[in-house]
């Protein structure tokens, strides 16, 4: 197979490594044995008649011109050490030639030279060849050694020793160093890829998602904003670069923000705050509204270090409750223009004297229900149009368990069309302050309910205990039952279980809504224990004649202050 371009891209600066590398340590030798000659000429012109002198000076000129003009990269790498071997003989003969140019000493560069290229049997080749060069050379030509020149046959190999062994671990240390280095920088490295491509993954979903996303450092300077939330700004008049929206409206969506208000700027201030709903855009032209969500992030010792902003798009939504809103109260009105007709007429009806009793009977409970149904139409309307209005209530002592008794009687034929049987357990009486149409709007809620989501065939069981601090009901029936999570939300304005919407009765989620209202405008409360596939229960508590009275603010025409001793009731159901 041939090379291929990238891999002749990546051999040419090695080949250049090599070739140059070996240049240079030749070049040192050279160096210095030129600095000798020209020495020699000067101090012992008489050297250069000397045969050793000479060819060791020939020698080195001829390695150095092989380390220049070979190219030692395309040959095997052990050729290289020809040339160091090369300078030693030729050192080695220019110390015999000329002693007094101490040119033993430039034997460190070859021995350096392989020291550091051939390990450990480049050091003992370099510096055993050295010795038994300087040891030969001295010798051969037969002359007797001086004790003075004792010491420099000694001393000479014992340097060079040192020399190559420092060379040579402290190579072994720069190249152990090296490879440390290598092995963390491609750990680096793969940790950058790594990152790299989560940071590509999570702006690919940042981009994707519908919603705004922006974070930012502790400083307060922008690190990241996705494209839905670029596409906000540029529709709303916002300019390149922009990161906020130039105008920003309150809920109500005609009170401006100040700046130190708007979620950006309680954002980078520090603050963590959940679906906060502002509305962008200019009063008259295309508007949105936002739902702000702002988390901080924390450095390893707990202070802050920026955030992030999440902006979703909830203009559809708060349409929708708005329309909702509006058709309910449309709905409310409708209903109670005939339902005061026929409040009206039933009146008259009444007031006929020749009116027999039987008929007159029958009349009353018309004009009594006709009067419930409008003021559960009020009650409606007003829980559509305004969460914050109080019922009116009319307090007064009123027999709680002779209002359950007439509810219970009042629904029986209702339960019994769907095969479900009431037993009601009573006692006579139990006298209470409340306002008597309210509680039985109350009790006619939860029974309503435990008859439309329970099981055909099933059991609703009703039972009142009454003690001297307290009134209790109980409504048990054998429905679905209804989750925890959706317990938690049952008593919210419009809320309706899965359950009751998948079934066929009618509903607009308002009923147990104003029946806590009703409960807690009396000083009492509501609760809900519920399994489900077993059954559901409701429960209204109220203190009893026995047990004080509590002060109660009664809204209407006006307001008035009145004195109510609260009821409990309890009833089972799996209303929506």
């Amino acid at each position: 197979m041939g090379e291929t371009q990238e891999d002749g891209e990546s051999a040419r600066p090695r080949t250049d490594r090599i070739d140059r590398s070996v240049a240079q340590s030749q070049l040192f030798t050279s160096a210095g044995v030129l600095i000798l000659a020209v020495m020699a000429s000067f101090v012992s012109p008489s050297a250069f008649y000397d045969p050793f002198f000479v060819a060791g000076i020939g020698l080195v000129a001829v390695v150095t011109v092989l380390a220049l003009q070979v190219r030692w990269a395309s040959l095997p790498s052990r050729w290289v050490v020809v040339l160091p071997l090369l300078d030693i003989i030729a050192l080695a003969g220019m110390r015999e030639g000329a002693p007094i140019l101490q040119v033993g000493l430039f034997l460190t560069f070859p021995v350096i030279w392989m020291s550091r290229h051939f390990g450990l049997w480049g050091a003992v080749s370099s510096v055993s060849m050295s010795t038994a060069l300087i040891w030969v050379t001295t010798f051969v030509r037969g002359d007797a050694v001086e004790a003075s020149g004792i010491p420099s046959l000694v001393l000479l190999p014992l340097a060079l020793s040192f020399i190559a062994t420092t060379t040579f671990v402290t190579v072994r240390r720069t190249n152990g160093q090296r490879n440390l280095l290598r092995q963390q920088a491609t750990i680096i490295e793969a940790a950058l890829d790594s990152a790299r491509r989560q940071e590509r993954l999570l702006d690919g979903v940042l981009n994707a998602v519908t919603f705004g996303v922006l974070s930012f450092d502790r400083p307060g300077s922008i690190t990241m904003m996705n494209d839905s939330l670029r596409e906000s700004l540029r529709e709303f008049g916002g300019a390149e670069g922009d990161y906020k929206h130039a105008v920003v409206y309150q809920e109500d969506r005609i009170t401006p923000h100040a700046q130190n208000t708007r979620p950006l700027a309680r954002a980078f201030a520090g603050q963590e705050f959940e679906n906060m709903v502002i509305w962008i855009g200019d009063l008259g032209s295309k508007r949105a509204a936002l739902s702000v969500t702002a988390r901080r992030f924390s450095a390893p010792d707990g202070t802050a270090d920026g955030g992030v902003v999440v902006m979703r798009d909830v203009t559809a939504e708060l349409e929708a409750i708005k329309a909702r809103d509006d058709l309910v109260a449309s709905v409310s009105h409708e209903l109670r223009t005939p339902l005061t007709s026929t409040l009206g007429y039933l009146e008259l009806v009444l007031d006929d004297d020749e009116l027999d009793e039987g008929t007159r009977s029958m009349v009353d409970v018309a004009l009594r229900n006709s009067k419930r149904l409008l003021t559960i139409v009020n009650d409606v309307l007003r829980a559509a149009s305004d969460a914050d209005t109080q019922l009116p209530m009319t307090i007064t002592d009123c027999d709680i368990a002779g209002i359950i008794d007439e509810a219970v009687n009042d629904l029986r034929d209702v339960a019994s069309r769907r095969g479900i049987t009431i037993a009601a357990n009573l006692p006579v009486t139990a006298i209470t302050l409340a306002d008597p149409l309210r509680i039985r709007q109350v009790i006619d809620n939860l029974m309503t309910n435990a008859i439309k989501y329970n099981r055909p065939d099933g059991t609703i069981e009703v039972l009142m205990t009454v003690d001297d601090r307290h009134i209790a009901v109980s409504v048990t029936d054998t429905g679905l039952g209804i989750s925890d999570e959706e317990a938690a939300k049952l008593f919210e304005r419009f809320y309706r279980t899965e359950s009751a919407k998948q079934s066929s009765a009618l509903g607009a989620g308002l009923g147990l809504n104003i029946t806590k209202d009703i409960m807690v405008r009396h000083g009492g409360d509501l609760r809900l224990e519920s399994t489900q596939g077993v059954g559901s229960t409701f429960t209204i508590t109220l203190p009893s004649m026995g047990s004080g009275s509590a002060v109660t603010t009664v809204a209407g025409v006006g307001s008035a202050t009145v004195t109510t001793t609260t009821t409990t009731t309890t009833t089972t159901t799996t209303a929506g």
